[in-house]
């Protein structure tokens, strides 16, 4: 018998995994599945990303780099935060990783000591709790519901603070929730966290994809915040495996010195892919899609409404619903599985992204087209009618 890591068996299953799987067994015996589950936006990479990431490799630019990214990429990224948000961010302070996954495990590994916590909203993205665990820290997860917008607010984090925890993690705008946290709200959380001598950190991930208005980066507010973001969802560059930390001065060394251990380098390719991503053409392009999100976002949250799913708050970014269907069931983990089998829709079940009310939600991914979600009404339609 081989005894396993006591940390891997307490590692729990990503369960959408599960249903993406099925999903795509019964796409290949030719059923026709409407995909809302994965959180990855449909459309390809565009054009002149891919053409950057081809001319790299014909250049033979597919050796290691420098282990916090290329120079001129992490200078293009302060740039960005400039362009964007006004602000004057060092280039030295921006790590490139490999994924946000990569910028999530140091970040904890440098903030968490074994048996220290993170605070973090209830319901979330769910693999958050599983980087704490993989360092031998652990989630602290806060219930919260349409009335605090689904986040952590200073009063919760009051609350709760524990003499374990270490900080907080916030996400804004939110997975699965799309919630969004704004200025006046993160400059008082930022106050309450220094306050307790916490680490704030902040998932950006989806910056970009809000509808409406730009969200505030924490940076604004506060300078020693650390922040995650991705090339993966507003810069539709999921595959390439890329994402970034800006982390304040003095934590420079630290984070270096668990890239080059852990990771070597970010993705070579990837990187100088990246360095178009912020060239106009294709931010024009990935405004448009944006726009195309929105109106993806308003006829979904509209449609599940005049179905009986309650949206109590419409989402303001990212690409998600999350929709409470207690009025349609007391255990939403099986009517997934029963849309996925009977309707050939895959969504994600509530116990996905925690344990507070989870088993009445539903996500549904607003990443495929018009058409396809205009199907999935019909179909849910057809069965709560």
């Amino acid at each position: 018998m081989i005894n396993w890591s006591d940390r891997v068996a307490d590692i729990e299953s990503f369960k959408v995994m599960d249903l993406l799987k099925r999903a795509k067994e019964l796409d290949a015996q030719g059923h026709d599945v409407v995909h809302m589950g994965a959180g990855e936006p449909d459309f390809p990479t565009a054009a002149p990303i891919a053409e950057a990431g081809i001319e790299a490799i014909r250049a033979g630019q597919t050796q290691y780099t420098p282990a916090a990214g290329i120079p001129q990429l992490r200078k293009a990224i302060a740039q960005f935060y400039g362009q964007r948000y006004g602000l004057d961010i060092a280039p030295e302070r921006v790590m490139v990783t490999a994924g946000a996954s990569g910028a999530l495990l140091m970040v904890f590994a440098t903030l968490a000591n074994p048996g220290q916590t993170f605070m973090m909203a209830d319901p979330g993205y769910p693999c958050n709790r599983q980087f704490l665990r993989l360092i031998e820290a652990r989630g602290q997860l806060v219930p919260v519901d349409a009335s605090d917008n689904f986040q952590l607010t200073p009063e919760l984090i009051e609350q709760n603070w524990q003499e374990s925890t270490a900080g907080i993690l916030l996400a804004s705008p939110a997975n699965p929730t799309g919630s969004v946290v704004h200025k006046e709200q993160l400059e008082l959380i930022s106050q309450t966290v220094r306050s307790r001598g916490g680490h704030l950190v902040v998932d950006e991930l989806y910056h970009g994809l809000t509808y409406g208005f730009d969200a505030t980066s924490v940076l604004e507010v506060d300078q020693d915040a650390f922040v995650l973001n991705s090339f993966s969802k507003y810069f539709g560059m999921t595959g390439w495996r890329l994402g970034w930390t800006v982390v304040p001065e003095n934590a420079v060394p630290e984070i270096e010195r668990l890239a080059q251990n852990l990771f070597i380098s970010p993705p070579t390719v990837a990187q100088y892919a990246a360095l178009a991503a912020f060239q106009p053409e294709t931010i024009d392009i990935l405004e448009s899609r944006r726009e195309e999100f929105r109106k993806r976002r308003d006829l979904l949250v509209a449609g599940l409404r005049e179905l009986g799913f309650e949206v109590p708050l419409t989402p303001e970014g990212a690409f998600y619903v999350y929709a409470d269907a207690s009025h349609l069931t007391d255990n939403t983990f099986d009517l997934c599985w029963e849309l996925l089998e009977q309707e050939k829709i895959a969504v994600t079940p509530g116990l996905d992204f925690g344990s507070h009310r989870a088993n009445q939600f539903i996500r549904f991914s607003y990443t495929t087209g018009i058409e396809q979600i205009e199907k999935a009404l019909v179909r849910l339609r057809r069965r709560f009618s």
